[in-house]
């Protein structure tokens, strides 16, 4: 285990990728097939379904379960307790198995609120924010600012996580942006 940190109380099973700088903390979990990125952190009590795939740079908070059917791309962060899921209709006694998992994804930089819960089937947006305790039960646009149950559009955010007030240009950083279909893109 060379070029990153695993805590001793943290299980990595067989056929597992870390990528160097990566920190895994106390009571966590990485399932076989996984695959995690480049200087990224899990928090306590994590766990990493099979087959998982994790960009770079990601940071997972405490108490979260990244299951299978979700990608996450490169820095994102996941607030703590927040929820993925996988099955729309789960059921104990009559269990589909993976081939009917429906696919989740996070893209780049997005940022996902403690106790918020993306509802399997759905992308994230680049850059958006999903506020803490929402749910989010559609596709979010690139930039978003997701605030509810069912989550709703409430704003825009910049790339620098300052919320966008006066137009589409941020008082923070200077970035501009034009409203377009699938979001905000940067001018």
């Amino acid at each position: 285990m060379s070029g990153y940190f695993v805590h001793e109380s943290s299980y990595i099973d067989d056929d597992v990728e870390i990528g160097e700088g990566t920190k895994i903390w106390y009571f966590c979990h990485v399932q076989r097939g996984a695959r995690i990125g480049k200087n990224c952190s899990l928090g306590q009590n994590v766990n990493i379904s099979n087959d998982v795939k994790i960009g770079n740079g990601v940071k997972i908070q405490n108490n979260v379960a990244v299951y299978e059917g979700v990608e996450i791309e490169d820095d994102v962060f996941c607030g703590p307790s927040c929820v993925f899921t996988n099955d729309l209709t789960p059921r104990a006694k009559y269990p589909k198995g993976h081939a009917n998992y429906k696919k989740t994804v996070i893209k780049r930089g997005a940022s996902i609120g403690a106790n918020a819960t993306v509802v399997c089937g759905h992308t994230v947006g680049e850059w958006a924010l999903i506020g803490a305790g929402a749910v989010v039960s559609a596709d979010v646009p690139a930039h978003a600012l997701m605030l509810g149950v069912p989550a709703k559009r409430k704003g825009w955010a910049c790339e620098c996580g300052e919320l966008l007030k006066d137009g589409l240009k941020c008082s923070k950083c200077g970035r501009s942006y034009v409203e377009t279909a699938s979001g905000l893109v940067e001018e």
